[in-house]
């Protein structure tokens, strides 16, 4: 939270798109409603404010909700009752969620009000507005969502910030009562009436906000699994020839294309596979884990275009239950349900936990000497007196254990709620919580292999490393060793996995004219 605000995002009745949930979420962009959006706010509250006065029963403007819908409520409590629901479905509990994910999701139920749907009044989007600018943000817990009727709990505490009660962080990272937080940006508790309590709970923006940040997350580990890749196939000698052009074409998976387009330019004019190739008397092939990289690197690119294509439908969505449509009608809907985003949360985190896999086994190749064409083995400068890189791998097997385990499908299950009104449930939440811990094993794995393969590059001496991959161990090289005597490793595997999250990896390949797709 503490990198430079940036200019406003502007939120109009059509949605936002990815870069401005990652400018809101990470970059502290500010939010802006357009005219346009303010005034579908103001048309769609003249609608609810009719039914407001009506004797006919509404959902969420005169009845109470779930399972309690057929209870009327009289016109001098449906201020309690929506503050009532706010406070009785801030109920998460567990760690707190990250302040990216909370600034995210309020930015998209900001959109989701913006749309001219949900019936709140404009003060009531412009009190969120100001309170997403701010850089208040509502603590939230790990555990309370289903991700169906939307993620209730994540969302009922942010509303409840705007209501003046529960826990946040200041925009400092302190804890602060929302009260005092409030008063100290000169901004003053909000009062809910009709429909306004339910507006602001009743989205899938929790499970949007987190497969929006996955998605930019993957795409650049995407880029740095071509690159360890390549570091790997160069250390153990492989055959770039095998990522050529027309033999891609034979099977035209398009990220199976780019994978390979990156590792035949990041290979090329590389000494080491030169030599290695210069006599195929006895060598004919790679093994499965550098020659057909492109294919499982590629089929992760093509799973997450797939998830990247359904975030951009939910991103035009408008997410509320009743709804205001066009012609003054209030119609309850389905469009809560999680499960288009559930499923793909879940099939990126089986995708990912495969590309940690398939590092994993170059990296077990690269330590052992009977597979390593030469190597030392587990890359110890004195093998037996030194253990080398041994237990880097039991990290990274740990890891990718770790993986396999979340990539069980969250999707799956349906535990039934609100005495079987709401009988099926997405449980998307779930599925976006382990995402993220999956891509930051992902991350750890994918360092682990870039320290291996550049340590294996360098005892390859005195052949050299191809000019994208040689610029890639010297970037390794600022924060890591090379070969030598057995040293503390946890401090160099930490340090690399800092260079990857830090971009440093790919600038060095970029800085010598290399550009990967």
């Amino acid at each position: 939270m503490n990198q430079p605000a940036q200019p406003y995002v502007r939120i109009g009745t059509q949605g936002v798109r990815p870069a401005d949930v990652i400018a809101v979420s990470r970059r502290q962009a500010r939010v802006q409603l357009s005219s346009e959006a303010l005034a579908a706010i103001r048309e769609s509250r003249d609608v609810i404010d009719k039914l407001a006065r009506s004797p006919r029963p509404a959902y969420g403007v005169s009845t109470g909700f779930g399972a309690l819908a057929t209870q009327h409520i009289p016109v001098t409590q449906r201020v309690r009752l929506q503050h009532g629901l706010v406070r009785s479905h801030a109920a998460s509990t567990g760690a707190e969620v990250e302040a990216e994910v909370v600034r995210g999701l309020m930015l998209l139920r900001l959109a989701t009000l913006a749309t001219g749907r949900t019936g709140v009044r404009e003060v009531t989007a412009r009190r969120y507005e100001a309170l997403l600018n701010s850089g208040i943000t509502p603590v939230v817990g790990e555990f309370g969502s289903l991700g169906c009727s939307g993620d209730l709990a994540p969302l009922a505490h942010c509303a409840l910030a705007l209501m003046g009660e529960g826990r946040v962080r200041l925009p400092d990272g302190r804890a602060s009562t929302a009260a005092d937080a409030l008063a100290q940006h000169g901004l003053e508790p909000h009062e809910l009436v009709e429909k306004e309590g339910l507006a602001l709970i009743n989205g899938t923006d929790g499970m949007l906000a987190t497969l929006c940040l996955a998605a930019e997350d993957l795409t650049h580990l995407l880029q740095l699994a071509d690159v360890t890749a390549a570091v790997s196939v160069e250390a153990l000698g492989g055959a770039g020839s095998v990522f050529a052009p027309d033999l891609q074409e034979l099977r035209p998976h398009p990220g199976q294309s780019v994978s390979a387009a990156n590792l035949f330019a990041m290979l090329a004019d590389s000494p080491i596979v030169a030599s290695h190739w210069s006599d195929r008397s006895t060598r004919v092939q790679d093994a499965y884990s550098l020659r057909c990289a492109p294919q499982v690197h590629g089929a992760v690119r093509d799973t997450l275009d797939h998830a990247k294509a359904v975030a951009a439908r939910e991103l035009r969505s408008a997410i509320d239950n009743p709804v205001v449509m066009g012609d003054g009608r209030v119609e309850s809907n389905g469009n809560f349900h999680g499960a288009p985003l559930a499923y793909v949360l879940d099939f990126l985190a089986i995708a990912a936990a495969d590309l940690a896999g398939i590092s994993e086994r170059r990296t077990d190749r690269m330590l052992d000497p009977a597979r390593s064409g030469g190597l030392n083995a587990f890359l110890a400068e004195d093998p037996g007196v030194d253990s080398g890189l041994m237990i880097a791998q039991y990290t990274q097997a740990s890891l990718v254990s770790e993986m396999k385990r979340l990539a069980s499908p969250a999707s799956v299950d349906s535990i039934p709620t609100s005495a079987m009104q709401e009988d099926h449930v997405s449980m998307g939440w779930n599925a976006g919580r382990k995402l993220r811990r999956s891509l930051d094993a992902l991350t750890r794995v994918l360092a682990i292999e870039l320290l291996v393969a550049t340590r294996a590059q360098d005892m390859r001496a005195p052949l050299s490393a191809s000019p994208a991959l040689r610029a890639v161990r010297d970037a390794v090289r600022r924060v890591a060793d090379g070969p030598g005597p057995d040293r503390h490793l946890a401090p160099e595997i930490d340090a690399v996995v800092g260079l990857v999250r830090d971009d440093a990896v790919m600038a060095a390949v970029r800085d010598v004219g290399v550009t990967l797709a």
